[in-house]
């Protein structure tokens, strides 16, 4: 048997450490960086069973050929007890196993610790408890797994990052990278490599390449075209897997090893399994958005595990744990891991072909719908991200989605459980009954595109081009600071409102029974005339200007009834526009959904075998290096 080292116990100096340190360690006491270390100002417990420090043995068990785990600490200072700990899924507090205890007396010298790990078939996390009697230092902590003689697998990664105009971000990952994995002593560091492809050509290539990192400057082909770069290198070069991780993400580089690490002890059951890290919130570090999503019927991607508070103990271990209930939703079956972290074997990128030119929405949940790899996910394996409603886009939520949803369908048969045009539907209603017709407008010219067929789809020029186009359409917000005055005009003063007034709904109908009936007339009434744009002549329950928020997802019917004025924010954005009704242009907007839906209908097998033959190219290597200017 050999020990593999397989997660440091992580402790940084990270805006991350200082805003959620429960991700790390729980303590009432100070735990700072030290010039040998990190010091624990005791006396006090340091619980260091957490979403970092914790090792997830339900998954380790699960993926990997290891046979039992170990726990490498050394300490210094005064006299300490170090205990392992358990938690399993009803678990909300950590349970030391005093037989584990080891005892450790003051000391100027490090002393090392070493308990070999137990735990039952119902724990999901161990961890490990430092009793201090006085200040502690700590240094060199790890878990290991033991794994037959030549079990070791040989890795080589790449991580491959595509950026556009994120100087400040990238150049930060970079040198996270050469510093603490390139620079490292690790065995990751001699099996690494970085690929950043610069998409917006603004970064200085020859200063940043060099030593295991190399900057390749690409034309605007969206993240869809540079993770195909990312891809092409990766074919050409040793390299046995190519993590994929967006450029505006905040990383450490400890997720980084425990993937490299998991790789080199992965069963064959999982051997080409994808690695999917979770997104954390960038503005709330220990919020775990998600770290596997599905497609569903309508046709929205979806977290795969609901929202989990990572600071709490209890959350870590469900996470660990959850399993959804296929029986009641088969629809989950659809998964696909997101390219902000996504690491994938190169073998199965030979196999199934390149990624579609998409240039956004799509392209990673398609990759992932049509390759159905096993995914292997877990505590400690994540980036930080800006939520994505901090950052909602009309030309991809409206247009790119309306094309692209259609087009992955029909090119590689993803998602068959799916209706694209149920979700496309519900945004037309929304954006109408809203008086967003700018916003509308996308969703018929993302349909129109997907109309034109694969050949001109395939075309090198039109993802870059069609993407501008629609930025260039989408409904134009304004500074707060502009739309102040107009605002008043319309009678809506900002001055006397807040945030929670735009996300306010009233209701439709009024009190007890009566007050119900009339409501699911008035919401009938809504959604089959638009918002009165159809037919009828809605007057509102209460005032005649609507507030809302100024995204696709917002749709308050109780405050749009009826009314001929919406003010909507962007509260994030501190920006917000004045719409006013406009019954013909509602309508004629409406009529050409209807037709372009008819198209689809009318025309989609013939279009679905168009798009079927055109796969083979579209996915191909050759096709690859001539859209990116590489043959």
């Amino acid at each position: 048997m050999q020990k593999v080292r397989i997660a440091n116990v992580l402790l940084e100096e990270t805006r991350q450490y200082r805003t959620a340190p429960a991700l790390y360690l729980r303590t009432t006491c100070a735990a700072e960086e030290a010039e040998e270390g990190w010091r624990l100002s005791g006396p006090g417990t340091f619980d260091f069973t957490t979403f970092f420090n914790g090792l997830s043995v339900i998954k380790y068990d699960r993926y990997t050929t290891a046979r039992s785990y170990h726990l490498h600490l050394e300490l210094k200072g005064a006299a300490a007890r170090v205990t392992q700990t358990c938690v399993d899924t009803y678990d909300y507090y950590s349970r030391p196993q005093e037989k584990t205890r080891v005892d450790v007396a003051a000391s100027d010298e490090w002393v090392p610790v070493d308990i070999e790990l137990s735990y039952a078939p119902t724990d999901v996390i161990v961890g490990f408890v430092i009793e201090a009697e006085g200040e502690v230092l700590l240094r060199n902590g790890y878990y290991a797994a033991s794994v037959e003689d030549g079990a070791v697998r040989e890795v080589e990664l790449a991580l491959s990052t595509t950026t556009f105009k994120k100087e400040s971000y990238i150049t930060h990952n970079i040198d996270l990278v050469r510093e603490q994995i390139l620079g490292g002593d690790e065995a990751i560091s001699q099996h690494f490599r970085m690929y950043v492809i610069d998409n917006g050509r603004t970064l200085d290539a020859a200063a940043l390449s060099g030593d295991g990192v190399t900057v390749y400057p690409n034309r605007n082909v969206g993240g869809a075209g540079g993770f195909a770069y990312g891809m092409l290198l990766a074919q050409e070069q040793d390299v046995t897997h190519v993590l994929m991780m967006d450029d505006d993400v905040e990383v450490s580089p400890e997720s980084i090893k425990r993937t490299y690490n998991l790789l080199t002890i992965v069963n064959d059951e999982y051997a080409d399994a994808f690695v999917s890290g979770a997104m954390m919130n960038y503005d709330e570090p220990d919020i775990h958005w998600e770290n596997l999503g599905f497609m569903t019927y309508n046709g929205v991607c979806k977290s795969l595990k609901p929202i989990f508070r990572m600071s709490l103990l209890h959350d870590c271990a469900t996470c660990e744990a959850f399993e959804p209930a296929e029986d009641l939703y088969p629809d989950t079956k659809q998964r696909y891991a997101a390219w902000w972290y996504c690491c994938i074997p190169v073998s199965t990128i030979r196999e199934n072909g390149m990624p579609l030119p998409l240039f956004v929405r799509f392209d990673d949940a398609e990759y992932g719908l049509r390759c159905k790899p096993r995914f292997m996910n877990m505590n400690g394996i994540c980036i930080w991200h800006l939520a994505f409603f901090m950052r909602y886009s009309a030309a991809q939520e409206r247009y790119q989605t309306a094309r692209n949803g259609l087009v992955i369908q029909a090119t590689t048969g993803v998602a068959p459980d799916t209706d694209f045009l149920v979700e496309l539907d519900l945004g037309m209603r929304r954006e109408l009954s809203k008086f967003n017709y700018a916003d509308a407008e996308l969703i018929c010219e993302g349909l129109e595109d997907y109309l034109r067929g694969p050949e001109w789809f395939a075309q090198r020029d039109v993802a870059e081009r069609r993407f501008m186009d629609a930025n260039r359409s989408k409904e134009r917000l304004l500074p707060l600071s502009e739309l102040a005055e107009l605002a008043k005009e319309v009678g809506v003063d900002f001055d006397r409102l807040r945030a929670d007034d735009f996300f306010r709904d009233i209701p439709l109908g009024g009190q007890g029974v009566a007050g119900r009936l009339a409501g699911s007339f008035n919401r009938r009434l809504f959604e089959s005339s638009l918002n009165g744009q159809l037919f009828g002549d809605l007057k509102p329950i209460e005032g005649k200007v609507a507030l809302v928020e100024a995204t696709g997802w917002s749709y308050p019917m109780g405050a749009l009834f009826g009314v001929d004025t919406v003010v909507a924010v962007n509260i994030q954005l501190k920006a917000g526009v004045i719409r006013h009704r406009d019954n013909e242009r509602g309508k004629a907007l409406w009529q050409r959904y209807q037709q372009d839906v008819k198209r689809c209908q009318s025309e989609g097998p013939e279009l679905k075998r168009r798009y079927a033959a055109a796969r083979p190219l579209l996915t191909s290597v050759d096709y690859w290096k001539r859209y990116l200017d590489l043959d």
